[in-house]
């Protein structure tokens, strides 16, 4: 273990998903680079109510530190700290003094070290870049040794570079085996179509075109909707609204209902090339995913046999009409093939390693 790079990780939180939809994305890639002998301190805020609502203790594969979001003094601790580690890594949409630390881990470079940019929604922190040429973050992306992105593909690339980036490389989400598997059905979790997604400006007019549209058109099928946020939202009879559904009972409802439905935000449709997290976590579950149509679907699943595309509400009703059991469960078990030969955290943290040239501890062998 000795071997490996101490990393020094600044993010929104590691211990809870709440309003953090990059938690389990956190979570794979960070314990699978403890699993090849890197040391990782995660520093995040004490903010948005997140640890009154952990869904995990601290793990044993990275040390957490939480810092008050009250001030800077605790968070300037931290970067002290921070400053012997190997790589230290900022990620974007930490939520709080984002732009201090954006600033601020560029002043801990020093001769051996990295400092990376990992941006966890690229299309939006592009599209903001580009709306604003007076954003102070434009003139430091060409300061860091690496640009990292949750996904994107080469019109997130193209984009980076554009603005002055060393090296831009998509880290893409991916399956954890071990907390995202095949479970037992669960009762309250039973239906024909189940979407799980909190309630945000760039989505909602999609949920809307894509799963509330679908329901309207199939009134005798049972529709499911789970996350944070749409308490106060009129919703088709038939239509049943889970609230926020914890980490935890995740594979139970990818497990139970017969199609899970996949709806990108506006900014990640338009780039493409940027599955969700749950797609990963549904296909590990076996599920059956229908998704709606977005650049790049095919480099992740194979449409029609590992996945489902639409393009429509409408076409999104037509699947869920057409689809049988036994049709789902193939498709699903497929999907599951799929992402475990080609897509887990063990084959991300390679890449990972790869670009930023981290010796492994050898403990685990490289994934090709």
């Amino acid at each position: 273990m000795s071997k490996g790079s101490r990393i020094a990780f600044f993010g929104s939180s590691l211990v809870s998903a709440y309003w953090n939809g990059a938690a389990t994305y956190y979570r794979g890639i960070i314990r699978a680079l403890h699993e090849r002998g890197h040391h990782v301190t995660f520093y995040e805020p004490d903010a948005y109510e997140r640890q009154r609502h952990r869904d995990m203790a601290d793990p044993d594969w990275a040390r957490v530190v939480v810092y008050s979001a009250q001030g800077t003094e605790a968070l300037e601790r931290c970067l002290e700290e921070a400053r012997d580690a190997d790589v230290v890594v900022k990620a974007s949409g930490v939520g709080v003094f984002d732009a201090l630390l954006e600033a601020r881990v560029l002043e801990l470079r020093r001769p051996g070290n990295q400092v990376v940019f990992w941006d966890v929604d690229a299309p939006a922190t592009l599209e903001r870049m580009e709306k604003d040429p007076g954003d102070a973050f434009r003139a430091l992306v060409p300061r860091y040794d690496h640009i990292l992105t949750y996904g994107g593909g080469e019109p997130v690339v193209s984009a980076y570079r554009a603005l002055g980036a060393r090296e831009c490389v998509p880290i893409y989400n991916a399956l954890e085996p071990r907390t995202h598997h095949p479970v037992a059905a669960e009762a309250r979790f039973e239906g024909d179509l189940a979407f799980l997604g909190n309630r945000l400006p760039d989505r909602e007019a999609r949920v809307e075109a894509f799963f509330l549209k679908a329901a309207g058109l199939l009134p005798g099928s049972c529709f499911l909707l789970g996350g944070s946020g749409w308490g106060d939202r009129a919703l088709p009879e038939n239509v049943k609204y889970l609230g926020h559904v914890y980490t935890q009972d995740h594979n139970a409802l990818n497990c139970s209902a017969r199609a899970v439905l996949n709806i990108n935000r506006d900014s990640m449709a338009r780039f493409g090339f940027s599955p969700a997290t749950r797609v990963f976590e549904a296909a590990g579950a076996g599920a059956c995913i229908i998704t709606d149509a977005f650049k790049g679907v095919e480099l992740f699943l194979e449409p029609g046999k590992e996945i489902l595309v639409a393009h429509s509400g409408e076409e999104v009703a037509e699947h869920v009409r057409a689809l049988s059991g036994p049709e789902a469960r193939r498709i699903g078990q497929a999907a599951l093939q799929r992402v475990l030969s080609e897509h887990t955290y063990a084959h991300r943290a390679s890449k990972v390693e790869e670009v930023l040239g981290l010796p492994s501890s050898g403990a685990h062998e490289r994934v090709a």
